[in-house]
């Protein structure tokens, strides 16, 4: 009798179900990633509109773009989040040696492929943003490429394009493409398009796949992993004069 007068449980929500949200998001995204690349020459004088100074105007984008998508990411994928974030707090050791330990892998893994597929280049993406973070202030630049940056490429790239995506296509194949359309992603509008360009941000997609399927599809540890990456880069970058960069890509070259 006592057993018959319990209340079922509730059943979980679905977590990995896209939801309107998840698709107006992405819609977002795409939409404005296509419209940047179809219309950068055309919307350049009028960027200039907003700030006479070509990086403020281009940081300014950037920060509404990212800013804009990562709020509607946030509350897309708030449930998730959560739970990642406590499965994390249970192994705290786990998350502090895993993330560094990852992203030194990283390291290794894109200098290999660099130097296996030909002499080092900068990508135009990567070239952009040097060139940004010389004029704009290390304050403005670490909330957008270490924060905000992340967070709304592992929404959009693995937690949309491999959790949600595998519920109706092999999950190997999801893989793949979240690693291609990552790289894609950061070549886009590229003239040059070699090997040695492309390589860098197919083992930054590869590694990140691999932690986020390995810990379970923990979008938040993939997340950690993408911030504690791209912190490293800016700090090299800030804390090697402009000079000398010009003159570690002039040997590059």
């Amino acid at each position: 009798m006592g057993n018959a007068l319990r209340t079922p449980p509730a059943p979980r929500p679905d977590l990995y179900r896209a939801s309107r949200l998840d698709l107006s998001t992405a819609g977002l995204y795409v939409a404005a990633v296509a419209f940047f690349t179809a219309a950068g020459d055309v919307l350049a004088p009028l960027l200039l509109q907003i700030s006479p100074n070509p990086a403020v105007a281009s940081f300014s984008v950037n920060l509404i773009f990212y800013g804009t998508i990562g709020v509607l990411a946030l509350a897309a994928v708030r449930r998730v989040a959560a739970r990642d974030l406590r499965v994390l707090a249970t192994r705290p050791w786990f998350t502090l040696l895993m993330v560094p330990l990852a992203v030194v892998v990283m390291m290794i893994l894109t200098a290999f492929l660099v130097v296996m597929s030909g002499p080092v280049q900068t990508s135009a993406n990567q070239a952009g943003l040097q060139a940004l973070m010389q004029q704009v202030p290390v304050w403005l630049m670490v909330p957008l490429l270490v924060v905000v940056g992340p967070f709304v490429e592992e929404y959009i790239f693995r937690h949309l394009l491999i959790g949600k995506l595998s519920r109706r296509v092999n999950i190997w194949l999801c893989c793949a493409l979240s690693v291609v359309l990552f790289a894609a992603l950061h070549i886009v509008g590229q003239e040059d398009l070699t090997l040695p360009v492309l390589m860098p941000y197919l083992a930054m997609g590869a590694v990140l796949v691999f932690v986020y399927v390995w810990t379970g599809k923990n979008v938040m540890f993939s997340y950690f992993v993408h911030a504690a990456k791209n912190l490293l880069a800016v700090f090299f970058i800030y804390a090697i004069p402009p000079e000398v960069l010009e003159q570690l890509q002039q040997m590059q070259g």
